[in-house]
């Protein structure tokens, strides 16, 4: 069995996760998976954060200084969890290095560097993915399986609705960190910090939108600085996006939702398609319940099927328990280890850089159709 031997530059809240799920690497037993995968080095510029990976028995390198861990000869892979503004200078520097690289979203502050970093990929034949993990739900996995092998079934596509939302800005008094400031979390503002997530599906499927028309909306301008003071947040908290797509043919309307202030809200994904024959749709507001719509004799019906543990990457799991949050991070995972190796199959894979560069071309067209009050043709 091969080894992928793992670096992790931004040791914050993904950092754990990502070492966490490694650490339950053996918990997968699917055949399609043929690599051991092991953390063994990580970098951040904070002490602290460094020292919680002590405890993780097969890390042998903690260090400050990026260019450090990218010179470990034992390092194949990096996953890079930084500020947007820095993903272009650190992208470059491990593809640079001869590591392949697992990229958080938005795969770069902007179209600018998102282009640039698929570019240096290519060219230096490096693999690299864009993190997402809520597809790996198995009831979004139900959903993909429906709208990539039997779309069909459901009759002309006549709505799309997916989005993200979160409800961790709602309280106005929160200190405003650096995804609420355009020269760190970049213009497109929530569109960069979840838009992947939406993005995901829709772009894998190839219902890349023709056209946009995006509200954007400013929640609180004003937050706390953690210091006594106040700062300004001028990026965009919640923002909608109407689009067209084309469809066997057919134009149809799809929405696209990202919200960082969404009251009821806590971390919810979701995916909704409707057609003239039937739909599915799937939130993790309700992670056990796949949603089918079915029409039949005549008689219009919403049918709940009760979902367990049945991941795209068979786990030592039973499928009579629920799934969740670190479990999609591990399924994440499994598939970049076997596309990497040649192993994915029909399964679905992690975010290219080609996807990841379209999506920052929407965002631009959203960007562009707010400013404009109108929508705009994307590239």
């Amino acid at each position: 069995m091969n080894t992928l031997r793992w670096g992790i530059i931004g040791g914050g809240l993904m950092g754990h996760e990502f070492a966490s799920a490694l650490g339950r690497w053996f918990a997968l037993g699917d055949a399609a998976v043929r690599v051991e995968a092991l953390l063994v080095a990580v970098c951040d510029l904070n002490p602290a954060a460094l020292k919680w990976f002590e405890r993780v028995p097969t890390v042998t390198q903690l260090t400050s200084d990026a260019d450090e861990l990218l010179a470990n000869p034992d390092v194949d892979a990096v996953y890079i969890a930084l500020p947007h503004n820095l993903h272009r200078e650190f992208y470059l520097k491990a593809l640079r290095a001869g590591k392949d690289l697992l990229a958080e979203k938005p795969f770069g502050i902007d179209l600018g560097a998102a282009t640039q970093v698929r570019d240096e990929a290519a060219k230096l034949g490096r693999f690299v993915r864009c993190s997402s993990e809520m597809p790996y739900f198995p009831g979004a996995q139900r959903v993909w399986t429906v709208l990539s092998s039997n779309l069909d079934s459901l009759g002309r596509i006549l709505e799309i609705r997916a989005g993200f939302h979160h409800c961790s800005d709602l309280d106005e008094h929160k200190p405003a960190n650096w995804k609420r400031q355009n020269a760190t979390c970049g213009e497109a503002g929530a569109m960069n910090d979840l838009g992947m997530h939406v993005a995901h599906l829709p772009l894998r499927l190839g219902w890349k939108p023709s056209r946009v028309y995006a509200q954007l909306q400013k929640g609180v301008s004003e937050r706390p600085d953690g210091r006594g003071g106040t700062v300004q947040c001028d990026t965009w908290d919640n923002a909608l996006l109407h689009c067209d797509v084309l469809i066997n043919g057919e134009n149809v309307p799809m929405r696209w939702e990202f919200k960082r202030m969404a009251p009821t809200e806590t971390n919810t994904w979701f995916l909704e398609v409707v057609g003239t024959r039937g739909g599915v749709e799937f939130s993790t507001k309700f992670p056990k319940t796949l949603r089918v719509f079915q029409i039949k004799n005549g008689e219009q019906s919403w049918n709940s099927i009760d979902l367990g543990h049945k991941s795209a990457f068979e786990t030592v799991t039973g499928g009579n328990f629920e799934f969740g949050f670190p479990d999609s991070i591990l399924q994440m995972l499994a598939a970049f280890a076997s596309e990497r190796a040649g192993t994915l199959g029909d399964r679905l894979g992690m975010v290219s850089p080609d996807e990841a560069v379209a999506s920052h071309q929407i965002w631009s067209a959203a960007l562009r159709s707010h400013a404009g009050k109108r929508a705009i043709e994307v590239a």
